[in-house]
C-alpha cells in the first residue's frame, strides 16, 4: 500500500500529526500537488480554497504549541458545493446566473473548521443535487465512466487523493451512490443526527449531511465532529452524541444480519449480487446469524419518493419557475423541477403516508435483526453516455437503477453506510450497504468495520 501522505487515512495520520511526525503543511501540499496533477482530468473541484496552505501553517503552529483540537486537526477536507462557506462562493452545482447564496459557513463547515480541518475547496455536484451522474466529473477508476451523484465530485476527490475526506449530502442516495461507484466509504446518518443548516435544500424532509472517507474509522471520526444538536435546523435532534470510534473493533459474534430478499436482490448486475452475497457469508463466518425477510410495501417506494422529492424541489424553485430561470437549467434537472408542478397534494400526501407505512415495516424488521445488508447500487459505474442498461435481463434507466437500493433508507430516515466489497471484471468497485435502527450509527459502523478489517478493498487505489 502506498505510503504517500495523500493516500493515508485520518485514523493513520492523526497520531503522527499530533506527535509532530507528519506536518499538516506537508500533507496539504501533497494533496494540492495531487489536485494540480490530476484534477485537470477528473474535474472534481469547482473552486479551490485560496488559503489552504495558510490554514495548514496555522494548524501546525497550534499543534506545536500543544493546542491539539482532535483527529481532524490538519486534515484536508473537500466540501460539496451546496454547503455555504464564508470564504468561498457557493453555486449548488449550477452555472445559471442570478442565484446567490450566503457567504457564511454552514453548520457542518463551522464544525469542521473548529475541529482544525483544512478546507481544500468546493467539490462538484449534480446541479441542485438532482441526478446521479455529476457531469463533468470523471471516475478515477475509468475516466470514461460516471462518478455517481449528486456528491460525485467529493467521491472522486476522496478516492483519487485530492482530499483526505470530504462532505456530501444525501436525499435519495447522493452520498452512498458516489461512494459505491468510486470505491469510498459514504455514511448517511439518521435524519436529524447532523445539522443541514447552511446546506442548499433539495428536499427538506429527506436531506442529510454526511461524510465520504477512505475507511470506516474515518467516517466515525468525521461523524464525531458533525453530529449534534443545532437549533438552526428544526429537524436536528437534541440527543447525546457517543464517541463513534468506541464501536470499532467490537466483536460482531451473535449479531443478526437481515437480508431483505425482495427489492434489494434479484435485479442487480451479476457481479454486484455475487460480491454482496459473498460479503454476507463473510459476516456469517464472523459469527453473525443471517435472517431473511421481505417488505412487500417497498414495491411502492419509488412512486412515494418521487412524489415527495419532485414536489419539494419544485417548491424550492418556485420563484425560478415563475421567473423563467429554470429554462437555463441542465435538461435533466429542468425536466425534474418542472415535472414537480404535476404532483398533486393528494400525490404528496400519499407519498408521506407510505413513508409511515415503510417506517413501521422496518421497525418490525429490526425487532428480529440488528443490521440490514444489501447492495448499495444495482450496477457498477456506467459509461458517461449511457441512458439505459440491461440489468438481470431487463432494460432499465441508469437513474432508476442507481438509486432504487438507496432511497428506502431516506424515506425511512435510517442510518446507512456504503463501503467497497469487491470489484467487477472491469476493475470497477462494488458497494455494500449496511443500515440499522434510528440513531444507531454505532451499530452500522461496528459491523462495517468488522467486514472492512478482513479485506483490503478500501486500501486499493486506481492508477491515474
Amino acid at each position: 500500500m502506498s505510503t504517500e501522505l495523500w493516500a493515508r487515512t485520518i485514523e493513520d495520520l492523526a497520531p503522527d500529526i499530533r506527535a509532530g511526525r507528519v506536518s499538516p503543511v506537508a500533507l496539504t501540499e501533497s494533496v494540492l500537488d495531487r489536485i494540480k496533477q490530476h484534477d485537470g482530468t477528473l474535474l472534481s473541484y469547482i473552486h479551490l480554497a485560496e488559503d489552504a496552505l495558510k490554514s495548514a501553517q496555522e494548524a501546525e503552529r497550534e499543534i506545536r504549541d500543544d493546542r491539539w483540537r482532535g483527529p481532524l486537526h490538519g486534515i484536508p477536507v473537500g466540501i460539496k458545493d451546496n454547503y455555504t462557506t464564508g470564504d468561498m462562493p457557493t453555486r449548488a452545482g449550477t452555472e445559471v446566473p442570478g442565484f446567490s447564496f450566503p457567504r457564511e459557513d454552514a453548520n457542518a463547515v463551522a464544525r469542521l473548521r473548529a475541529a482544525g480541518a483544512i478546507l481544500t475547496g468546493k467539490t462538484r455536484m449534480h446541479e441542485f443535487a438532482w441526478g446521479t451522474v455529476t457531469p463533468p466529473t470523471r471516475n478515477p477508476w475509468d475516466v470514461g465512466r460516471v462518478v455517481g451523484g449528486s456528491s460525485g465530485g467529493t467521491g472522486a476527490a476522496v478516492m483519487a487523493g485530492l482530499c483526505t475526506a470530504g462532505m456530501g449530502s444525501d436525499t435519495g442516495g447522493s452520498i452512498r451512490i458516489p461512494a459505491s461507484l468510486c470505491g469510498t466509504v459514504g455514511l448517511k446518518g439518521t435524519f436529524g443526527r447532523a445539522s443541514r443548516a447552511g446546506v442548499v435544500p433539495h428536499t427538506w424532509s429527506l436531506d442529510v449531511a454526511g461524510p465520504l472517507t477512505r475507511s470506516v474509522a474515518d467516517s466515525a471520526l468525521m461523524l464525531n465532529v458533525l453530529a449534534g444538536f443545532d437549533p438552526a435546523d428544526p429537524s436536528c435532534q437534541d440527543r447525546p452524541v457517543p464517541d463513534y470510534t468506541e464501536a470499532l473493533g467490537q466483536a460482531v459474534q451473535g449479531l443478526r444480519v437481515g437480508v431483505c430478499r425482495n427489492h434489494f436482490f434479484g435485479r442487480n448486475q451479476v457481479e454486484v449480487e455475487n460480491a454482496v452475497e459473498e460479503a454476507i457469508r463473510d459476516l456469517a463466518a464472523q459469527g453473525m446469524t443471517v435472517h431473511e425477510f421481505k417488505i412487500p410495501n417497498l414495491e411502492y417506494g419509488l412512486g412515494a419518493i418521487f412524489a415527495v422529492e419532485l414536489a419539494s424541489s419544485t417548491a424550492y424553485h418556485d420563484v425560478s419557475l415563475r421567473d423563467g430561470k429554470t429554462r437555463h437549467f441542465e435538461p435533466d434537472v429542468r425536466s425534474l423541477v418542472e415535472l414537480g408542478r404535476f404532483v398533486t397534494g393528494v400525490d404528496y400526501l400519499k407519498g408521506e403516508q407510505l413513508r409511515r407505512v415503510l417506517m413501521a415495516d422496518f421497525r418490525k424488521a429490526f425487532e428480529e435483526v440488528d443490521v440490514i445488508v444489501a447492495p448499495t447500487t444495482a450496477l457498477t459505474a456506467w459509461a458517461h453516455d449511457a441512458k439505459t442498461l440491461e440489468i438481470a435481463g431487463e432494460q432499465e434507466s441508469v437513474l432508476a437503477a442507481s438509486w432504487r437500493l438507496t432511497y428506502p433508507f431516506n424515506l425511512t430516515g435510517l442510518p446507512a453506510i456504503s463501503m467497497p466489497c469487491g470489484f467487477d471484471r472491469d476493475g470497477l468497485p462494488v458497494g455494500l450497504q449496511i443500515a440499522a435502527k434510528p440513531f444507531d450509527e454505532a451499530m452500522v459502523l461496528r459491523v462495517a468495520h468488522a467486514y472492512e478489517r478482513t479485506h483490503d478493498w478500501a486500501a486499493r487505489r486506481p492508477q491515474l
